[in-house]
């Protein structure tokens, strides 16, 4: 099994500010613009442990940003018709769903031609992160904490492969697919254009979904206490594998030295031991942090 930290969600060209983590630890990965996709961020609604209400995302981000969202370098005005590129899909609470839905990841050019070089296949897991700050509730509005200026790269979920869909080949798309942004027609004519389809179940811990949200936790942090956000605590487990985009070198003292470019890291360790390892890492990292309505 080979481990892929996948890099997601707003960033400082692509959204423009941190994800959220809610006051009740619910974590929101902001799904980046896209003017191509049919989903809009008003389509969207959110979900809470603690809080009864929901609401949609465009709600969400207007109070977080005052109504602006950047794309590229340029800061535009969110409006109810704007539109975005959810993905990875793993929370089915999201939206309405059709029948025989589960979670579903795209990718595409380099980021895709990577991960098939790096014989990415049925089994390996993504675990997806993103750069999240905290927030507080504020005169009946969600505004983020000033004492979390910086925010931290977080795990947020995972997706366990059941299936790889080349889109520009295949000749049948299931009908829950219709909306994912990767069947859109700036996708469809791309030849690496690929689509990684959860599996039905999580092989390391059957009783939970082949995808999954997680509910914040200190264990979900990869950022260093009190170092920028790329300088991760990684578990000396790692040392024994290769990272993609990163080198013997990136082990520093007393961190790990993130690559700034690169969406997609493969994880895969030098023997069997060292696999082994990582497997009981990532099972029991799933294990406790995954929202108990994911269970199968």
């Amino acid at each position: 099994m080979k481990l892929i930290l996948s890099r997601k969600g707003f960033d400082s060209e692509a959204g423009g500010y941190a994800s959220p983590i809610l006051p009740d630890g619910t974590m929101v990965s902001l799904p980046i613009p896209d003017d191509s996709s049919v989903v809009k961020y008003d389509d969207l609604y959110r979900t809470t442990r603690i809080y009864q209400n929901t609401e949609s995302l465009f709600c969400l981000m207007d109070s977080l940003s005052g109504g602006k969202i950047k794309s590229g370098r340029q800061w535009k005005q969110l409006v109810r018709e704007s539109k975005c590129h959810l993905d990875p899909d793993i929370d089915g609470s999201t939206l309405v769903r059709s029948d025989g839905w589960r979670g579903a990841f795209g990718q595409v050019d380099q980021a895709a031609t990577q991960l098939h070089n790096q014989g990415v296949e049925p089994g390996d897991i993504f675990l997806f992160f993103g750069w999240f700050r905290r927030t507080i509730e504020c005169n009946g509005r969600i505004i983020f904490d000033k004492r979390d200026a910086t925010g931290k790269h977080i795990l947020f979920g995972y997706l366990q492969i059941g299936e790889i869909v080349n889109l520009s080949t295949s000749t049948v798309i299931e009908s829950w697919l219709k909306k994912h942004p990767h069947l859109s027609d700036q996708y469809l004519t791309n030849r690496t254009n690929t689509l990684y389809l959860a599996s039905e179940q999580l092989s390391l811990v059957p009783r939970l979904k082949g995808y999954g949200k997680f509910s914040f936790s200190s264990e979900l942090v990869l950022s260093k206490e009190g170092q920028a956000r790329s300088k991760w605590q990684l578990p000396d487990l790692l040392k024994d594998a290769r990272i993609s985009y990163h080198t013997s070198e990136s082990w520093k003292e007393g961190y790990f030295q993130s690559a700034h470019r690169g969406q997609e890291f493969v994880v895969e360790a030098f023997d069997k031991t060292a696999s082994d390892k990582i497997k009981r890492w990532v099972k029991g990292l799933i294990d406790r942090n995954t929202i108990s309505c994911q269970q199968a």
